[in-house]
């Protein structure tokens, strides 16, 4: 492995590190750690390429690969799939993850990445999930049962479609893996919901509030009404909620950065 490749790996892996600290601390990845991020990768790659017989074929790779993921996280963040910290983490590692001067491997790479992200992300969420629920057992059951009962015919009718493509498997096993997805579907989907209305609601100080936290529902005070809106709050409705409130409702995201870790380890071991 070439030298420049383990100073962008080393480097990536540190500030993955700082990043799930804060994360986890105080529930957010902090602008300066995700831009410092970026600055450092770009600016390696320059004089890097400028220095080397290579040519500047590092260079437009790194920015090739922070275009590509400037816009999936975008796309994740107003898809409001991921907060805004988590988005910018994902726009940085796009300036890192490509390590050669060759598109076709930087793509391979970047496409294993986002692979990995994807199947670890999924079993982060629910073993996070399960915990979470198992944390709150009460509040969670008494809300899934609730919900259970009031959408009945979603997952009566999620049983029905299950059994027919039980039946058709037996003509093409695809059906078999539908009939598995139609029947666990709903369940996931509620648990989900569950989970994020029992556990994920916290009640807080307004001084312990920080830009970008969720209100847990829109707030009136007088005449004005602060939304809650996926943005989260502003400075300034902070510094309102502050002169007028003492305690207010928000709704905690999980924490994610540690899929970013465990994402980038593997495609380190695996195919780096």
């Amino acid at each position: 492995m070439a030298l420049k490749e383990v100073f962008l790996i080393v480097l990536c892996l540190i500030w993955i590190a700082f990043a799930v600290i804060q994360d986890l601390r105080k529930r957010e990845i902090a602008n300066w750690l995700n831009f410092s991020l970026i600055i450092f990768a770009i600016v390696f790659r320059f004089f890097f390429s400028l220095f080397s017989e290579e040519g500047f074929g590092f260079f437009y790779q790194g920015l090739i690969g922070f275009a590509i993921f400037f816009v999936i996280g975008n796309m994740l963040y107003y898809g409001r799939v991921f907060a805004g910290g988590d988005a910018k983490l994902m726009i940085a590692l796009g300036a890192i993850i490509p390590l050669s001067n060759n598109f076709p491997e930087n793509l391979n790479i970047m496409l294993k990445f986002l692979l990995l992200f994807l199947v670890s992300g999924a079993l982060y969420g629910i073993i996070f999930g399960v915990a979470l629920g198992l944390k709150d057992k009460k509040k969670f059951s008494k809300d899934f049962a609730s919900r259970f009962k009031k959408h009945k015919k979603i997952f009566y009718i999620s049983i029905i479609v299950s059994i027919v493509f039980l039946v058709l498997s037996f003509v093409e096993s695809l059906f078999l893996y539908l009939g598995i997805l139609f029947f666990i579907s709903p369940y996931i989907y509620f648990f989900a919901k569950s989970i994020d209305e029992s556990c994920m609601v916290k009640k807080v100080n307004t001084k312990e509030l920080t830009e970008g936290d969720w209100l847990y529902k829109d707030v009136k005070i007088g005449k004005r009404v602060i939304e809650a809106h996926w943005e989260g709050l502003s400075l300034s409705e902070i510094q309102f909620l502050r002169k007028n409130m003492k305690f207010v409702s928000i709704r905690q995201g999980i924490p994610f950065s540690p899929v970013f870790l465990i994402s980038y380890f593997a495609l380190i071991i695996f195919f780096i």
